[in-house]
């Protein structure tokens, strides 16, 4: 969820003016994706909120109001809006599995507004991938992580024991992972390692000739690859060529992108007009394009926009 609202938050705060045509807007040299569906001379923070009845400064780097993000765990997130400490908490697991809570408690307490996909990848080290681990089955994951396969050998790769990467509990990655590739969020795996970022998995993984270990995709690099997983006999691929890739909505760890608002007295339908301001950028072509599949995520259907912008408030 990071870099997607974190690069959200960078181009509100420019607030760069429809001229740039590079963060926003048009030129004659280039413009925007989706632009022509925008349709507007204001500055991309100034025209978000001004939809929402906030008055627009017509300076950059001067939004009508400032955004903020942190880099956290999924549960921390979800633990920073339940306790009012923030006013959206991003996470790439289902707070009902974060937080421990009912779905009747979270649609009582929280709006989950979906703003991309993550299909979830595995990965290996380049030395084991070019020894020709290059695709495994769910079941041979699944004993990898549960201590049962313990050596390369055993899926036709080198006489090598396997070094396994998890992510701490807590992080989304973790809970969507266990609960999408084990069958629960609290499924105990049998792990060399848990490492809080994906970026210390990546650098785990390619710092090590053995290793084995799941992350987002945005934070694939060179020294270790994506495998294709086998679910009963249909092969999901990182190729987004391929017949059947990662990216599909049928893959198995295909996860949801959460950034979740909270149900108070102040704000009795969940999410107020500054909230709805800066997700409402996300739920545009422009959006979807520069924060989600620019960083390697995967945009939601035209559907799934609809009902996600249905959940935001009146513009004013």
């Amino acid at each position: 969820m990071y870099p997607i609202s974190n690069k959200g938050s960078s181009y509100w705060n420019s607030n760069s003016p429809a001229s740039d045509g590079e963060y926003w807007g048009a030129n004659d040299e280039s413009s925007v994706p989706g632009w022509d569906q925008l349709d507007t001379d204001m500055n991309i923070a100034d025209y978000f909120a001004s939809l929402y009845g906030f008055e627009p400064s017509g300076e950059r780097s001067n939004p009508p109001f400032a955004t903020r993000v942190a880099l956290s765990h999924s549960g921390t997130g979800c633990e920073a809006v339940r306790d009012g400490l923030v006013d959206i908490g991003n996470s790439s697991g289902p707070i009902t599995a974060e937080l421990d809570i009912s779905e009747e408690q979270r649609d009582e307490n929280y709006v989950d507004h979906v703003v991309g996909r993550d299909g979830q990848p595995v990965f290996v080290s380049q030395a084991i991938y070019d020894a020709g681990v290059d695709q495994l089955t769910g079941d041979q994951i699944r004993g990898i992580y549960q201590g049962d396969i313990t050596n390369w050998s055993e899926v036709g790769g080198p006489d090598q024991e396997i070094f396994v990467v998890g992510r701490a509990e807590g992080s989304g990655t973790d809970t969507s992972f266990r609960l999408n590739m084990l069958g629960d969020a609290d499924a105990p795996m049998d792990v060399d390692t848990r490492l809080g970022q994906n970026q210390q998995v990546q650098q785990v993984l390619q710092d090590n000739d053995n290793a084995i270990g799941y992350m987002a995709l945005a934070f694939s690099g060179s020294g270790i690859q994506a495998i294709a997983i086998d679910f009963e006999g249909t092969v999901f691929q990182p190729d987004p060529d391929a017949e059947n890739t990662i990216f599909d909505s049928e893959y198995p760890l295909n996860r949801d992108l959460h950034m979740y608002t909270r149900i108070n007295e102040e704000t009795p339908d969940g999410t107020d007009m500054r909230e709805a301001a800066f997700l409402n950028m996300f739920l545009t072509e422009f959006g979807q394009q520069v924060f989600v599949e620019d960083v390697n995520y995967i945009t939601l259907p035209t559907s799934d926009i609809e009902a996600e912008r249905a959940k935001l408030p009146d513009q004013a």
